[in-house]
């Protein structure tokens, strides 16, 4: 059959309305990552009878891995770096200084050194706070140079998250968590009171507990722990925390086992 060239020219004004017609739907974008930061506690540097400095250099790697593949932005060490003899601080440094990421660290109740000694080390005193962007980060010291169990200084963790008042988000790390739903646990009610009434506390972080993985919720506020990446018990695995804040306020926390690769006790919070 003949396709007349005034047939064609009839076709033309319907032509706009059917590329209108056909037009797909625009997919739905998930938001992109704004900052993505690793939770790792309990290396226990030095304990006696373990592989303590494969213990570390395994983290290493780990680390390094995720911010050559998803991106990392700054790495925490949630307590318990050396074990009890203070002269392993700055081997322990020396060691994680091969991490490819900003660090930061709490103490635990097996960093037995000094105030001053901390202080000389890293900069900043075992209490401490930083602010990137949008969100604020509260270290509280949960023990002292005897290593004993101590609640964190409820005075001061109200005067310091209040300088963070105007933040999307507040994140806490505590290296022993402040309420007994754990054997080695401690309950500082004061502590866990002030996180309830704060509404920008998005979360808390406990290490401490090698044994413990999962989510335990007080209130509204979720406290997370991470297991172990060192020491001589705990969960089968040696493994860290992933927390991830998206573009729309909106994050997910999620622990990971990086010789498995399974996603873990996954956690997602509003903004």
């Amino acid at each position: 059959m003949t396709f007349k060239r005034r047939s064609f020219l009839k076709l033309l004004p319907a032509l706009p309305a059917l590329s209108f017609i056909s037009k797909p739907e625009e997919s739905n974008v998930p938001p992109r990552i704004s900052m993505r930061f690793i939770v790792a506690s309990d290396g226990h540097y030095g304990q006696p009878d373990t592989d303590f400095k494969t213990f570390h250099t395994d983290l290493i790697s780990w680390v390094n891995r995720e911010k050559m593949q998803k991106g990392v932005d700054f790495l925490f060490f949630n307590g318990d770096l050396i074990h009890d003899d203070p002269t392993l601080l700055y081997d322990f440094k020396n060691t994680i200084s091969n991490v490819s990421v900003p660090f930061y660290v709490s103490r635990g109740n097996h960093d037995k050194v000094g105030l001053d000694v901390w202080q000389s080390t890293w900069g900043y005193p075992t209490n401490h706070s930083f602010a990137k962007g949008e969100y604020a980060f509260v270290i509280g010291d949960t023990s002292n140079e005897k290593g004993e169990y101590v609640c964190p200084d409820a005075k001061w963790l109200k005067s310091e998250i209040a300088k963070y008042s105007d933040k999307k988000g507040i994140f806490v790390f505590l290296h022993i968590t402040p309420a007994k739903w754990t054997v080695n646990g401690i309950d500082c009610k004061e502590v866990i009171e002030l996180f309830e009434n704060t509404p920008n506390i998005k979360a808390i972080f406990n290490g401490h507990d090698h044994d413990q993985d999962s989510t335990k919720i007080y209130g509204k506020k979720p406290y997370f722990f991470d297991g172990h990446f060192g020491g001589n018990w705990g969960t089968t695995y040696k493994g860290y925390r992933i927390v991830e804040i998206y573009e729309d306020h909106t994050w997910q926390s999620y622990q990971y086992n990086p010789t498995a690769a399974p996603v873990l006790n996954s956690f997602t919070g509003k903004s």
